[in-house]
């Protein structure tokens, strides 16, 4: 059973919502996905400890992590300007500023900007150039890559258009360094096999909403057996990568016994959730949610794991 064609005429435009202040403030907020930066910047610190190999400085901390806010805050709004279409029409997004009619398009517009400009000031001149560079190739990444190329046309959406998420290594290790290697490299492709289990088991528990607005999402257009067969390959990828950091980084035993532990677990619950896909498309019956809510505390301890691992084995 496959969800092919499954179109919705488009829903009514809603009544325009009388809003407080607290609303405008909280829209624009909700504008930025706070939820998507708490990921992000969860990447980035770990590895900021990691390429420091101990505590770094705090005030560089401070102006990465805003600079980063600002810069995937800018992607997000520009994300949701783009998509107010089919986000009037999805169950998961119709509660957003733009669907309510709190922010207009051409005022989220404006604030993107000003956080993107804002962002790209900060990283450049208190963290470096590079930093600076690297976040303004995220942001366009999301935005004309994903957002605008790829999210409606490939069912490898997510696989490719993933990339921009991945930058945030990249940032923390050359805020630290102030240059590139191997190190963060590998953890960029930790982030990178790690974006499609976590992804499509989401699409999956949502796969009626893409439907209802022609994004192709692999389980929209394909059987959630293939989509569990896709997310064990992905998990081992995920994992075999992970393990690779500690030869290229020369990690202490820490990291990769942590790294074992916790991919080992993702394992289970990743061959788990195909094997009650087999022969059934009832979402009932494969808890595609156990799996987006392991991935996040998967991605969550193994960065820790990268912060520690300097401090324990010193």
């Amino acid at each position: 059973m496959t969800y092919v064609g499954q179109s919705a005429s488009a829903a009514q435009q809603p009544a325009v919502e009388r809003a407080t202040v607290k609303d405008v403030v909280a829209a624009y907020v909700g504008l930025t996905k706070p939820r998507v930066i708490e990921l992000l910047l969860l990447t980035t610190v770990p590895v900021m400890f990691y390429a420091a190999r101990g505590v770094p400085d705090l005030g560089l901390v401070v102006a990465t992590v805003i600079g980063g806010t600002f810069s995937a805050g800018s992607a997000s709004v520009f994300n949701c300007v783009y998509d107010r279409d089919i986000d009037e029409q999805m169950r998961r997004t119709r509660r957003r500023a733009l669907p309510r009619h709190i922010v207009s398009p051409r005022s989220a517009l404006v604030f993107g900007f000003v956080l993107g400009i804002a962002s790209t000031v900060i990283l450049y001149v208190w963290v470096n150039p590079l930093s600076a560079l690297l976040a303004v190739l995220a942001n366009a990444f999301y935005v004309f890559g994903y957002t605008m190329l790829l999210k409606r046309r490939t069912t490898q959406n997510i696989v490719w258009g993933g990339i921009a998420g991945c930058f945030p290594t990249l940032i923390g290790w050359t805020a630290v360094t102030g240059s590139l290697s191997w190190t963060p490299v590998v953890l960029f492709l930790v982030v990178f096999f790690w974006t499609p289990p976590h992804t499509w088991a989401l699409a999956l528990r949502y796969r009626e909403d893409y439907a209802n607005v022609d994004v192709p999402m692999l389980p929209v257009v394909a059987s959630a057996r293939t989509v569990g067969r896709q997310v064990v390959i992905y998990s081992w990828l995920m994992v075999a990568t992970s393990l690779l950091l500690w030869p290229v980084a020369d990690t202490g035993l820490f990291y990769p016994v942590a790294a074992a532990v916790l991919g080992a677990v993702f394992l289970l619950e990743a061959y788990r959730m195909w094997a009650r896909a087999r022969g059934t498309e009832s979402l009932a019956v494969i808890q595609p949610m156990r799996l987006f809510h392991t991935s996040n505390l998967y991605l969550s301890l193994l960065f820790v794991a990268v912060a520690l691992d300097p401090l324990i084995s010193r």
